[in-house]
């Protein structure tokens, strides 16, 4: 099979946004490695999309999770393109709107 394009959501830039802007007021050195490193593990699901774990709170095989530090990246497995849905803290369980943008 041909690798997936990886697409993110402007939602989940988002998330990435606040997420470096909250660890940038302690460091912006971890900030931009935090960053650096979703990116990368993102860019990896193109030829692995298969390689996250299902996420638990919906129990649905096309869609899966990341861990990148103490993040989820959380993102749907489509037939022409996976797409990161959401990143959020790995402590935080997905609520009702979170949930709803990544089912589509």
């Amino acid at each position: 099979m041909a690798d997936q394009i990886v697409v993110w959501s402007p939602e989940a830039l988002e998330d990435v946004d606040d997420i470096a802007a909250y660890i940038a007021r302690d460091s912006v050195f971890y900030a931009a490695a935090v960053v650096e490193k979703m990116l990368a593990a993102a860019a990896g699901l193109s030829q692995f999309p298969q390689s996250g774990h299902i996420v638990p709170e919906l129990n649905q095989p096309d869609i899966r999770e990341r861990f990148v530090y103490s993040y989820r990246l959380i993102y749907r497995i489509e037939s022409a393109r996976i797409l990161v849905a959401a990143v959020v803290h790995g402590r935080r369980l997905l609520d009702d709107a979170t949930a709803s943008r990544v089912i589509g």
